[in-house]
């Protein structure tokens, strides 16, 4: 309920429409219980005495008054989803804008698939709790309370028949909520689970279909997706019994009524009109009481719902700018670990150890090393992914933990291991976000060896990326990757395993074009193609995540057996000498 609070503040900003919202319901309220009056003074006063003219006059107030019900009606479920729509787009907003500031240990606790799920699904419960509770559960509160009312001031002793039933209702809406909230909250940590199966089968469908386990991942869908189902039909089979009690309840209430009301009737307590007019509120009543058990349906998802989005927007992020950024406008870009040492979180052993080397503009910083060395660890930390155990990460003598996150990253142009293009253009994409001009995005293509392969398409930079960039190939992908790089024209370049889908001829003509382009800033290029790095200004060797070798690369083949066996694994005797 706490975390309920927290996401409930988000109203605070609608109170104005929700005030609107709850004013209209009130007008339907009135009318509603008011109608019931009339229809007894029509019986009573018209039909029992047989004066027609009564009745047309009191049959016209009706009818405006069930017009006034009507409109405010609708204009009350028109608010009440304008403020849903509004409170779950605002939701939405900040937990996205909480996400993005995420560290990655953050995104490793929640996992991507919880947090989809998190951000629609349950943001999507909650918006249709409040458009029920606007609708509903503002409405039958003042319904069942009204009709309470009119129904004691027509007949206090009859009205004894709610007092009886009352208690036992709420009692029974008390428990199916007590028993239904904790299957709610496993069904949502199971649709977590059958959306991170379900995003891994569709991401994965080339992996699948290469090694023939479509089969697998149906029989592995199948068994998440009839966990969730059987779940959810405890939810339902719980929830279920509120519907037929609630029924069974109103129509033994209006039995009563008219059993005792029919008897008070022929002892000369009670008129037919009001007899008639009782049980409208009756069924009001309880008509109430059901919308308010509809509710009680829909809260306790709500409130699992709300726990799970508290949750996100609750976890602060462990990597935060400082509260005085030191300004970064004029980077030369030297790059320097001092005594780096870094563990992933649960790791059991560091990824980095005791890390120490500069890299200076225009130099190229060449890092090589066996799988799961801590190369790619390396560009992570300076690009401040996660922040360090030990040590220090030096940006022109500044620690980087003192630099903003964003002046930090805008002097870096990062390629990713996995070239991560995204849904629009090519121009989109090279440009991504940044302001400049056809002739730069032009160039930066061009330095990234894209611009034949781009002008081969009709639409030239205008052609359309899928999502993922699924409708190229993955050296095209890892071009355009560069060339998004290059475009800003960074003071610090970081190659991470780029070149790994390129051809020799492209490789090389890419590296020979960015030698130039690249020629003032500082260059880190991490491979495990010996060719790529062989003409670096300097190549750090890493060996289980410490550094077993730093020099040129014929000064690591005289010295250094690890460089020179991974040199001859990659190179013929005559491509060394």
């Amino acid at each position: 309920m706490a975390k309920m609070g927290k996401i409930l503040r988000h109203l605070k900003p609608l109170r104005l429409s929700i005030a609107a919202a709850l004013s209209l319901v009130m007008v339907r309220v009135l009318t509603e219980l008011y109608l019931p009056t009339l229809t007894a003074a029509i019986v009573n006063e018209g039909i029992v005495r047989g004066d027609t003219g009564y009745i047309v006059a009191v049959g016209s107030r009706m009818l405006l008054v069930a017009a006034l019900g009507g409109i405010a009606s609708i204009a009350a479920n028109h608010q009440s989803a304008r403020v849903s729509a509004a409170f779950a787009r605002d939701l939405r907003e900040e937990v996205f804008s909480r996400v993005e500031d995420f560290s990655l240990h953050e995104f490793d606790k929640f996992g991507t698939a919880s947090l989809i799920t998190r951000t629609i699904n349950d943001i999507n419960q909650l918006q249709m709790a409040l458009l029920m509770g606007l609708r509903m559960m503002a409405m039958a509160p003042l319904m069942s309370i009204g009709g309470i009312i009119m129904a004691v001031s027509l007949d206090p002793t009859l009205s004894l028949i709610f007092v009886a039933l009352l208690p036992f209702l709420f009692a029974l809406i008390t428990i199916i909520g007590r028993r239904g909230i904790p299957l709610f909250q496993k069904m949502q940590v199971k649709l977590d689970n059958l959306n991170l199966i379900l995003r891994e089968s569709l991401t994965g469908i080339r992996v699948v279909r290469a090694f023939n386990r479509e089969e697998y991942e149906r029989e592995r869908f199948q068994r998440a997706n009839e966990d969730y189902t059987n779940t959810a039909i405890k939810v339902h089979q719980v929830m279920s019994l509120v519907m037929p009690a609630m029924m069974l309840v109103m129509n033994l209430t209006i039995v009563g009524i008219i059993w005792f009301g029919g008897l008070r009737i022929d002892r000369g307590f009670m008129q037919v009109g009001d007899l008639m007019a009782f049980i409208q509120y009756g069924m009001h009543i309880m008509f109430s009481l059901v919308a308010i058990s509809f509710m009680f349906v829909q809260l306790p998802r709500a409130l699992a719902s709300a726990q799970r989005i508290g949750e996100v927007l609750d976890t602060l992020p462990t990597i935060r700018d400082p509260e005085k950024p030191v300004p970064v406008a004029d980077m030369r870009g030297v790059v320097e670990f001092k005594g780096v040492t870094f563990s992933y979180p649960g790791a059991e052993r560091p990824a980095l150890c005791d890390i120490s080397f500069t890299a200076r503009p225009g130099q190229v910083t060449a890092i090589i090393g066996g799988t799961g060395s801590g190369k790619s660890t390396l560009s992570r930390l300076l690009l401040r992914f996660y922040d360090i155990d030990r040590g220090s990460i030096m940006v022109d003598g500044i620690d980087i933990r003192s630099i903003g996150q964003a002046d930090l990253r805008a002097k870096i142009g990062y390629v990713p291991q996995q070239a991560i293009l995204f849904s629009g253009s090519i121009r989109d994409n090279i440009l991504f976000g940044k302001d400049k001009g056809e002739a730069e995005v032009a160039k930066a293509a061009e330095i990234a060896q894209a611009t034949e392969f781009i002008r081969k398409t009709p639409a030239g930079f205008a052609a359309d990326i899928a999502q993922g960039g699924k409708n190229i190939s993955g050296g095209q992908k890892q071009r355009l990757a560069i060339a998004r790089a290059l475009v800003h024209k960074p003071k610090i370049y970081i190659f991470d395993e780029c070149f790994s889908a390129l051809d020799f001829k492209t490789d090389a003509k890419l590296r020979a074009a960015l030698k130039e382009e690249t020629a003032n800033a500082t260059v880190i290029i991490i491979a495990q193609r010996v060719s790529t790095i062989k003409d670096a200004d300097q190549i750090i060797v890493l060996e289980k995540g410490r550094i077993a070798g730093i020099g040129t690369h014929g000064e690591l083949l005289a010295t250094n057996n690890i460089y020179r066996e991974i040199v001859s694994s990659q190179l013929t005797e005559e491509e060394i000498a």
